[in-house]
């Protein structure tokens, strides 16, 4: 069956494999010097400043350098990320690292971490500062 094939090509492929195409696509991204540059402050703006929303609610964020926060809920992430799932935001619990209270919240746009963050908010019940 299609799912016996498919189940066979994932236990043989990289993990986290990507396509010729995707790789020519990545590679001239990276050539666009200006976007990049763009893209990279966005993200450090946006790291600092839903780092900061996440911890006015009372949460522990790791710091990070990269393009997501990993943030302890304080109870079983896998709830809060079916909570946010309800409101249409998708997260990542990553208990799978031996962190069973903690979501993985990838950055985007403001509006994007905005709504993410309210979700956050609303799903765990607490109130953000002005």
């Amino acid at each position: 069956s299609n799912g016996e094939i498919a189940d066979l090509l994932n236990r043989v492929r990289q993990p986290f494999n990507v396509n010729s195409l995707a790789l020519v696509a990545a590679e001239t991204a990276l050539q666009e010097t200006d976007h990049l540059a763009r893209a990279v402050d966005l993200n450090n703006r946006e790291l600092q400043r839903v780092g900061q929303r996440l911890t006015e609610l009372g949460l522990h964020v790791i710091p990070s350098v990269g393009n997501f926060i990993c943030v302890d809920v304080g109870r079983e992430a896998a709830s809060v990320y079916d909570g946010m799932l309800r409101l249409g935001v998708i997260v990542r619990p990553v208990d799978n690292y031996g962190l069973p209270t903690h979501l993985r919240i990838s950055l985007g746009l403001e509006a994007e971490n905005n709504r993410c963050v309210d979700a956050l908010a609303s799903v765990l019940d607490r109130k953000l500062s002005a």
